[in-house]
């Protein structure tokens, strides 16, 4: 019975492409915990003091029902006037919150157009969406408005959604967002933002790549709680009609559990440091540039972000590698296709405030000493 599951992860071992779990080994060069919020006191403190004034560890059913807790709303009015949105909607996710805008708010008229290294989540809300859907080259805004002109000749007569991340988790670079907007302008389209690894680290009081073109109509923005931020969960900063639209229809927000309160009370914690502590952002950037200093000579990209990928291309050797840095302490992990295109596996290397400079000498030193 279980036979053609077996040969599928022979298959996938084979490949070098099994994965598995792994525990947390050395120093952090993987997460996503960039400003070293997770652990920090000031998340503590009002997730403490929202335990003393009665918040629930639960919200005992999706929002519709009675999962609708003072803690989800108090967030969401809070994260709209952070982000300068109308409005504002809490995931469990970024992931759900994907699925879910792409499923619910394109109609079949429509037509959206994605960049081709767009997150997975978003590629499985494209398969269900109610449009259709054109990939186009990564970062070829050209190509972006060619796919919506092609559309119109053809006889398109929707919306378009243009879809892009302001900066990609595997290339660490970014899109092109004042050109986007520009399309989207010309084109009377909708532009929809992942600001995923962006919200936190970059921007006015790390309201990310975007906050200059948050607040109009035609423009959503994603903002991951569960990275930079420290928390868990997503929001999704949009306009007050669309926000209905997505409680009416969007089925991973219908059908879920409301996320926990207390996680909604340390993501209000977590948006108050990251607009009062501009430190962490200034000290994230210093070390981003020693990184690329020290990093750089032996391969890694210079993204100009956090994310500094060292393109392997073998998924063997990609793994080879990874673990050799992990047995010298150091935590980072071999990133493979489909994650990645073909022939691209990498080296993540993911900075955070959890290592320092000195760390990243002694990662060089261990990099060089594992590829000579």
């Amino acid at each position: 019975m279980l036979g053609d599951h077996r040969r599928q992860l022979a298959a996938l071992a084979g490949k070098d492409r099994l994965r598995a779990l792994a525990p947390r080994r050395g120093r952090d060069f993987a997460s996503n915990d960039y400003l070293a919020l997770s652990a920090d006191p000031r998340l503590k403190a009002a997730v403490a003091a929202a335990l003393d004034r009665g918040v629930p560890i639960g919200s005992g059913g999706s929002r519709l029902l009675r999962g609708n807790d003072p803690e989800h709303e108090a967030l969401e009015e809070e994260a709209a006037r952070f982000f300068g949105a109308e409005a504002a909607l809490l995931f469990a996710s970024g992931f759900a919150a994907n699925t879910a805008l792409l499923a619910a708010l394109p109609g079949e008229d429509d037509l959206i157009v994605a960049d081709a290294l767009i997150h997975a989540s978003s590629h499985d809300g494209l398969r269900l969406a109610r449009a259709g859907c054109v990939l186009v080259p990564h970062n070829d805004a050209g190509a972006v408005e060619a796919a919506i002109e092609a559309w119109r000749a053809k006889g398109g007569m929707g919306r378009a959604w243009v879809l892009a991340e302001s900066l990609y988790s595997m290339d660490g670079d970014r899109a092109p967002l004042e050109a986007l907007a520009g399309i989207a302008a010309r084109h009377d389209a909708f532009l929809v933002i992942d600001e995923a690894h962006a919200t936190g680290v970059f921007g006015p009081g790390g309201r990310g790549l975007a906050a200059a073109l948050q607040g109009a109509e035609n423009v959503l923005t994603l903002h991951t709680l569960g990275k930079a931020l420290g928390c868990e969960g997503a929001i999704v900063c949009l306009p007050a009609v669309l926000r209905d639209i997505l409680v009416n229809r969007a089925r991973p927000f219908v059908f879920s559990t409301a996320p926990s309160p207390l996680l909604a009370a340390a993501a209000r914690g977590a948006l108050r440091a990251a607009e009062v502590e501009p430190q962490r952002r200034e000290e994230l950037s210093a070390l981003r540039r020693h990184a690329e200093a020290r990093l750089g000579p032996l391969g890694a990209t210079r993204s100009g972000s956090q994310i500094l990928p060292l393109i392997i291309g073998h998924d063997g050797e990609a793994v080879a590698l990874a673990e050799r840095l992990q047995a010298a302490g150091f935590d980072v992990r071999a990133i493979r296709p489909p994650t990645v295109p073909e022939g691209t596996a990498r080296l993540r290397i993911s900075l955070t405030l959890h290592a320092d400079a000195q760390a990243v000498d002694a990662l060089a030193a261990a990099l060089a000493e594992a590829r000579a």
